[in-house]
């Protein structure tokens, strides 16, 4: 047999193995903390600078659709890091902790033979050392992480021990991200690396670094918070940090690389939708998406939703890693199939906030706590901070679906809308009206009802989640 021959049967050999038995990608999943969907370049905004998700979205996949799981930020953490709408995981709004009874993306990777590190901000658990809540307690072999949102000069706890480190927070987290990529890309084992930037957060003392009068840009436009945008190009500035390292590091092609934000923007105007962060409506939950993997995928938009819930199936199927055989009920697919166009529709995508209230998060107030305690030889001052309530498993009272839930099954949304026992429900075709004006429940009745069953359902079994039934 000739040599050419050989060498085009080895190519289709290869092509023709299983994802884990060719060389397995890196995976960097990179996340903002209120980054709305107009708030970019690409996505039209009128003056923010954002030139390196401008480049990214040019080279890559956008998602024109895509959704966090919930409109604020620890439920939607806690659904990219499960599959799961985050009320199954304990986590039914801000500052909740999620169970570690999760399986999480980190675990499964990292027993997949992933290194795993985890950067920035984490608000679905303890940053305390050897708490099962915590990054490390949750897959990460590597962490820099705070509590909540933090700003300039941070209180952070690097995989347990407690410091301050001077500088933006945002700026810190990408740092430690490099350095964990720098530290790994020899090694061998493929790189999963959780980056969740602190900004565009409120209160928004952070400012792009290296531009003359950054402390002034954007203060001569006509908008109610040009902090809120500064923080952007900040981190947007981080993005192309980011992609220049994965260049540098001769990695860039096989690595999958994904941006969004955890929830809506902070401006009405802009959302790309009705309302902003913590609403149902499109405004709260739709954020900028795109994927990078250049081995893989060229350049294209897709226009079929997609969720934070997704990214769990996705990736595994990514690593060419099987789910658990006793995985829990998951809200995501996975997204290879509708990416490489082999599939055009998905299944319905549920949403649900305002069910339980959320708890209080101050990230640097604690840490600083935490640090001057050890130092003077003091026992923990937040020891409740471990745990708190993931050991219980609640009752519930399946006529009680208090707040605000939603049925998405594109392009029909319908709207459930309870409060003190009164309900109302809304109907809106979202190709015809993203914005959500009309109101067609009326018109839709049959279409109504069907959706209306499919929707309780989903949230029975969403609380029979959270009680603990999928453990």
């Amino acid at each position: 047999m000739n040599s050419f021959l050989l060498s085009g049967l080895a190519f289709l050999l290869f092509f023709s193995l299983p994802i884990q038995a060719k060389i397995r990608p890196h995976i960097v999943l990179v996340m903002a903390d209120d980054h709305g969907y107009g708030d970019c370049g690409f996505t039209g905004h009128p003056f923010v600078q954002t030139p390196n998700l401008d480049l990214m979205a040019k080279s890559g996949v956008v998602f024109n659709r895509f959704y966090a799981s919930a409109p604020v930020c620890s439920p939607t953490r806690a659904s990219m890091m499960t599959g799961r709408h985050p009320f199954r995981t304990n986590v039914p709004n801000h500052g909740h902790y999620m169970r570690p009874d999760e399986q999480t993306i980190a675990e499964q990777l990292g027993k997949a033979g992933y290194a795993t590190g985890h950067f920035g901000k984490w608000h679905i658990g303890s940053v305390q050392p050897d708490s099962p809540t915590s990054p490390g307690g949750a897959g990460f072999d590597e962490w820099l992480s705070g509590l909540n949102f933090f700003d300039n000069d941070p209180y952070l706890s690097r995989n347990g021990k407690y410091l301050q480190i001077k500088g933006a927070g945002t700026v810190i987290s990408m740092d430690a991200t490099l350095d964990f990529l720098s530290k790994h890309k020899s090694g061998n084992k493929p790189m999963f690396t959780v980056t969740w930037f602190p900004s565009p957060h409120s209160p928004h003392p952070e400012i792009p670094q290296g531009m003359k009068k950054a402390a002034s840009l954007y203060q001569n436009q006509r908008t109610p918070k040009p902090g809120y945008f500064r923080e952007i190009t900040l981190l947007d500035q981080q993005v192309g940090r980011l992609r220049q390292h994965l260049r540098k590091l001769g990695i860039e092609n096989n690595t999958l690389l994904l941006y969004c934000s955890d929830n809506g923007g902070l401006i009405t105007e802009s959302s790309g939708g009705r309302a902003k962060k913590g609403s149902i409506y499109e405004g709260g939950l739709r954020v900028p998406a795109v994927i990078e993997w250049p081995e893989r995928f060229s350049a294209k938009e897709i226009d079929i939703p997609a969720f934070t819930s997704d990214l769990y199936p996705t990736l595994l199927a990514v690593a060419g890693v099987a789910q658990p055989a006793k995985q829990p009920i998951l809200d995501g697919i996975d997204l290879l199939p509708i990416l490489e166009g082999e599939k055009r529709t998905r299944p319905p995508m549920g949403f649900w906030h305002g069910f339980r209230n959320g708890q209080g998060t101050w990230s640097d107030r604690i840490i600083k706590a935490l640090l001057e305690a050890e130092k003077a030889g003091k026992p923990n001052p937040h020891p409740e901070r471990i745990l708190k309530n993931v050991k219980e498993f609640p009752t519930f009272n399946m006529t009680d679906l208090e707040g605000h839930a939603a049925w998405n099954d594109w392009p029909w949304k319908l709207h459930r809308i309870e409060k003190k026992d009164k309900v109302i429900y809304e109907l809106y075709d979202l190709k015809k009206d993203p914005m959500e004006t009309t109101d067609l429940s009326e018109k839709e009745r049959t279409r109504v009802t069907k959706m209306k069953d499919s929707l309780k359902n989903w949230q029975h079994s969403v609380l029979n989640s959270w009680a603990g039934k999928d453990y």
